[in-house]
């Protein structure tokens, strides 16, 4: 059964459907994994979360086998263990219904706090909480961000399991912490606006998949430079994608910065491009740079969450043994700066591509005063709709948590508008050219999880689960040693 539950959670992932409604299917996953989970062993629990790994993650990740097979089956491995080993840590059959209860949903956060920042930075793709973007659950994210739609989908798993199993009280339990969460989602401080830009996100098109890989740039370049040609005047900004700019000099002094700044000339706006330079060193820098209506340079911001074997390959010199590192010959710098790009159009926020699955990014931008998110990215490598349609669904939760509106620009897909609400205002397809146009508010103010973060939530549920894993003074056999000698010798002291 566990694997049946990993399965339902992957299938309520994005793009399982495509369109959004599988949500459920998430609360359902987590009823069937807790159940499985219901009875057994530690040892049991293990094989149970191990099991529910391979379901969730065996077709979570399989994206990854276009770039390395033996990649995807060790990554899903570790993926696996991880969450294993979380739900191993929930008490089993000697521990009492509640403390069992209770352990669930925050073995689920934990596990999600530890996907999300080990090894090597961590790897959020795949998050449970990115299936729930559709459902009634998401407004929640505006309070505690992704880790709590994560224990709110474990204690909707509870629910259910209590509805079937007919424990009404944990089940009305349940559903009351669930809706409560979700009703002060709904009501819980946003921001407001300031004003409002009109936008132009650029997707230039071309090939998908590992056809696009070490391709000629130029032609890219040009395909985007024409697509420009297309912006609706007058506009306030327009979004180019991440590396549609790969040059070997710095983009003041190269020709392709000469055209940027005459673009952002002619049509009088701010114009921000995703821009890959060399480095000395065999090093180079993935940045979102930007123009003024004038046409010249803003300071830069420099991505900061890395691909792990994409941007960089971590302890290059021992992979390098055991991998062909072939496809990764160089390592991207990593910027240190905060997440924003200060610019004629006002303070942008900004997350580069793989960024955006971390929502530590996006609040550090709104905390600095972003009044938008931007995310420049560039899913061309990914042959179907997996991971594009994830990182949309990643962007609306992070409109979510920030309370801002969200621009992404692809240069094959998906490009999307989405406010601050979560929606999609406007959204491209995948491989062809377009522009999206639209009015964009800057909003100001901060949510509850800009301010707060994640780290209550997370320290709440080490705290469940600590208090969960520990068994009450009187059931253990020390304390009934120790009663059972006490009497005996107050016995014996009263009978002489």
């Amino acid at each position: 059964m566990g694997l049946v539950g990993g399965l339902l959670l992957a299938a309520s992932l994005p793009p399982w459907p495509v369109a959004t409604g599988a949500w459920p299917l998430g609360l359902v996953g987590a009823a069937v994994l807790y159940g499985a989970l219901d009875g057994g062993t530690g040892r049991q629990r293990l094989a149970v979360g191990m099991a529910a790994g391979f379901g969730l993650y065996l077709p979570a990740l399989v994206w990854m086998r276009d770039f390395s097979l033996p990649g995807y089956l060790v990554a899903t491995l570790l993926q696996a263990a991880i969450l294993a080993a979380g739900v191993a840590l929930v008490p089993g059959t000697d521990a009492r219904r509640w403390r069992r209860a209770a352990a669930f949903p925050a073995a689920l956060v934990v596990v999600e706090a530890v996907r999300g920042s080990w090894p090597f930075g961590g790897m959020p793709i795949s998050g449970i909480d990115l299936g729930q973007i559709g459902g009634p659950l998401a407004p929640a994210a505006r309070i505690g961000g992704r880790l709590l739609l994560v224990a709110l989908v474990g204690v909707g798993g509870l629910a259910l399991a209590g509805l079937v199993r007919r424990r009404w009280p944990a089940a009305c339990a349940g559903v009351a912490v669930v809706v409560a969460m979700a009703a002060l989602g709904v009501v819980a401080p946003d921001g407001s606006v300031d004003r409002t830009l009109r936008v132009a996100a650029v997707q230039g098109g071309g090939p998908r998949g590992l056809r696009a890989v070490g391709r000629d740039p130029a032609p890219v370049f040009q395909r985007h430079v024409d697509a420009t040609a297309g912006v609706r005047r007058p506009v306030d900004l327009v979004l180019w994608p991440e590396d549609v700019v790969d040059i070997e000099r710095e983009v003041a002094t190269a020709p392709e910065g000469a055209i940027l700044s005459s673009l952002a000339d002619s049509l009088d706006t701010t114009l921000v491009a995703g821009v890959v330079q060399d480095e000395e060193g065999g090093r180079f820098r993935n940045s979102a740079v930007p123009w003024g209506p004038d046409g010249a340079i803003y300071p830069r911001y420099d991505k900061v969450h890395r691909v792990p074997f994409g941007e960089y390959v971590p302890a290059r010199s021992f992979f390098d043994r055991i991998a062909d590192l072939s496809a990764v010959p160089r390592d991207a710098t990593a910027g240190r700066g905060p997440a924003i790009l200060d610019t004629p159009a006002g303070r942008l926020g900004v997350v580069i591509s793989y960024e955006v699955f971390f929502p530590d990014r996006a609040r550090e931008a709104v905390r600095s005063g972003g009044r938008v998110v931007l995310v420049p990215t560039n899913a061309a490598s990914y042959r179907d709709a997996q991971i594009p349609s994830q990182e949309v669904a990643a962007a609306r939760l992070r409109g979510l948590e920030t309370g801002r509106w969200v621009v992404q620009a692809a240069p094959t897909g998906y490009s999307a508008v989405i406010d601050h609400r979560g929606d999609v205002r406007v959204q491209g397809g995948l491989g062809g050219a377009e522009i999206l146009h639209d009015d964009v508010d800057l909003r100001t103010g901060r949510t509850l999880y800009v301010t707060l973060g994640s780290t209550p939530w997370l320290a709440a549920a080490v705290v469940v689960l600590l208090l969960a894993s520990r068994k009450p003074e009187w059931m253990t056999s020390r304390f009934v040693d120790q009663r059972s000698r006490s009497g005996y010798n107050e016995g014996t002291s009263h009978r002489s």
